[in-house]
C-alpha cells in the first residue's frame, strides 16, 4: 500500500489593517448614520454608532472630536447631564485629547451646564465668542463681502452667546443681577451683538427686556416692533406686516410666550393677543398660552370698563365693536380652557392656576359666564333637521 501523499494547505495571507478597515462603513457615514438619529431622536441608537466610531483605530482627529461632541448632546438629551459634562470637558484645554482651536460648540454647551458658577459660565460664552470672531474674520477675508450660510451661522452663535451672558447678569438667583454695573454691562453686550445684526429679532426681544428692567417701556417696545426688512424691498407684494408674523410664528414657542409676557408688561395688549393665537394654533394645550390669552383679554375689558378709548385699538374692525363684557366673556373662556388643561396635564405651576382660579371668581362676581356651548348646540340643531328632513323624505316616499 502506498504512503499517504500528506497535503499542504495553502498559505491565507494576512488581512491587513487597510483592508479590513475598507470592508467596514466607513467613519464619515458612521458620523451622519449618528447625527440622522439624533435629529429623530433615536439617542440610544445613535450612541451605538458614536460609540463604533470612538472605538475604531482609524479616523481622523477632527472626526474623532465630532464624535465626542455628538455623544455629549446624547448624553445630554438621555438625562446624564454629568456624564455629557465630562465629554464636553474632553474637547477643552487643558485636556491632553482637546482639539487646538477647541469647537465653540462645546464652550456654548458648557456654558449652559455650569449653573453653579455664573463666572464660569460667562467665561465659556466669552471663549466662544473668541473662536467665531476668528472664524468669521476668516470667512470675511476668503470670501470678499458675500455672506454664505455658515457666516451667518457663526453669527447667529455669537449673538446668541452674547445673549446668554445678558441671561446670567438678569437672573435674579445669581448676585451678578444686584451688581451696580449689571445694567451697564448688559447694555454692552447687547450693543455689541446688534453690531453683528441689528434687527436680529432674539436681540431685540432680549434687549426689550432690559429696558423693561431699567422702566423705559417705550423703548422696549420699539425694540419688540422691530423686525428684519422683507427679503426685497423693491417687491411690492411683499406686505411688512405679513413679514413680521412669518419670522414670529418661525421662533421657538417658549421664546413667543416670552415675548408675549413682554408685550403685556409693556401695554401692547392687542400685539400679545395677535401673537398668542398663533401659539395657540400650533400648541392648543399649551397652558400657559391659554393663561395669557385670558389675562389679556382680562386687561383690556378692564381698560374698556373704565373708558379708556384706545382700548381696542389693533383688534381689527369686530374687535373694536366689543365692550367691557364681551372682552371679560372672552378672558373668563381662555381662562376656563387654562384651568382644564392644568388639571388634565398635571401642570407644576400652582401659582398660575392660583391666579386663574382668582380672576374666575372676581368675572363670576360680576356676572360674566362663560359663552355658551354654540358648536354643541350647532350639531344638535343639525341631527334634529336631518332627522326632519328624513321624515319629510319617507312621507314623499310613502
Amino acid at each position: 500500500m502506498g504512503r499517504a501523499r500528506t497535503q499542504q494547505k495553502k498559505s491565507i495571507p494576512p488581512v491587513s489593517a487597510s483592508a479590513a478597515a475598507s470592508s467596514s462603513p466607513s467613519i464619515s457615514s458612521l458620523l451622519t448614520k449618528a447625527q440622522d438619529l439624533i435629529v429623530q431622536c433615536d439617542y440610544p441608537l445613535a450612541r451605538k454608532f458614536i460609540e463604533r466610531v470612538l472605538g475604531r483605530m482609524d479616523g481622523t482627529i477632527p472626526e474623532k472630536c465630532q464624535a465626542r461632541e455628538m455623544l455629549g448632546v446624547v448624553l445630554l438629551e438621555m438625562g446624564d447631564v454629568d456624564a455629557a459634562r465630562e465629554m464636553f470637558l474632553t474637547l477643552l484645554p487643558p485636556h491632553p485629547n482637546a482639539p487646538s482651536p477647541p469647537p465653540p460648540s462645546a464652550y456654548l454647551y458648557m456654558a449652559q451646564l455650569t449653573d453653579d458658577d455664573p463666572h464660569t459660565a460667562i467665561a465659556h460664552y466669552q471663549a466662544a465668542i473668541d473662536i467665531l470672531q476668528t472664524q468669521l474674520k476668516g470667512k470675511s477675508i476668503s470670501s470678499g463681502n458675500t455672506e454664505d450660510d455658515n457666516e451667518n451661522e457663526i453669527k447667529s452663535n455669537i449673538i446668541r452667546a452674547y445673549l446668554g451672558m445678558v441671561e446670567i447678569w438678569m437672573d435674579p438667583e445669581y448676585d451678578l443681577c444686584f451688581d451696580p454695573a449689571a445694567s451697564s454691562t448688559c447694555d454692552t453686550l447687547l450693543s455689541q451683538a446688534l453690531q453683528i445684526d441689528p434687527k436680529n429679532i432674539e436681540a431685540l426681544q432680549t434687549l426689550a427686556s432690559v429696558r423693561l428692567s431699567q422702566e423705559k417701556p417705550d423703548e422696549a417696545l420699539l425694540a419688540l416692533r422691530t423686525f428684519p426688512p422683507p427679503p426685497s424691498l423693491d417687491d411690492t407684494d411683499t406686505d411688512p406686516q405679513a413679514h413680521a408674523l412669518h419670522l414670529l410664528c418661525a421662533l421657538p414657542i417658549q421664546t413667543r410666550i416670552a415675548r408675549a409676557k413682554l408685550l403685556l408688561e409693556c401695554g401692547a395688549h392687542a400685539d400679545a393677543l395677535s401673537l398668542l393665537e398663533g401659539v395657540l394654533a400650533a400648541d392648543d394645550a399649551n397652558v400657559e398660552g391659554w393663561y395669557l390669552m385670558g389675562w389679556a383679554w382680562w386687561l383690556l375689558a378692564e381698560r374698556r370698563k373704565d373708558g379708556d378709548p384706545t382700548a381696542a385699538i389693533g383688534l381689527g374692525e369686530e374687535g373694536e365693536q366689543l365692550e367691557w363684557q364681551d372682552m371679560a366673556r372672552d378672558a373668563r373662556d381662555c381662562l376656563e380652557t387654562c384651568q382644564m388643561l392644568h388639571a388634565s396635564q398635571g401642570h407644576p405651576d400652582a401659582p398660575l392656576l392660583e391666579h386663574v382660579e382668582e380672576l374666575i371668581g372676581t368675572l363670576d362676581s360680576l356676572g360674566i359666564r362663560p359663552s355658551p356651548a354654540e358648536e354643541d348646540e350647532g350639531v344638535e340643531e343639525g341631527w334634529e333637521d336631518a332627522s326632519a328632513d328624513d321624515e319629510n323624505e319617507d312621507i314623499e316616499m310613502a
